[in-house]
């Protein structure tokens, strides 16, 4: 790890493998560290960390497939990306979803 400070989250995930999987291929995020139970994925200014959630937890938690969308999160993240549109097909492809572009709206001269 460098000295270099970035800003972090923490996400907890069920499937740590397929969680990190999803950051790592559909926002370009680098695995820069990973151990049993989380992974460290860095960014320009972000480092994500995937936390895999105890096991006494994680049982009693279902995953659907397709996964079920979690609207009602407080947390959104945010990444710069070369193209929404191509993002937006790399997570379907990884069991995820992004808005659809009617919802996309501009902000500080970016489109999100």
């Amino acid at each position: 790890m460098s000295d270099e400070t970035h800003a972090g989250a923490v996400l907890y995930a069920k499937d740590l493998p397929r969680v990190s999987d999803f950051y790592a291929s559909v926002v370009g995020l680098t695995v820069t560290h990973r151990e049993g139970d989380h992974v460290l994925l860095a960014g320009r200014a972000l480092d994500l960390v995937i936390q895999a959630i105890p096991a006494s937890i994680a049982d009693a938690i279902e995953i659907t497939t397709p996964p079920t969308r979690r609207e009602e999160t407080p947390i959104k993240l945010i990444f710069p990306v070369a193209s929404i549109s191509a993002v937006r097909e790399a997570a379907a492809r990884y069991g995820g979803e992004i808005d659809p572009p009617h919802r996309e709206w501009r902000y500080r001269g970016s489109r999100v």
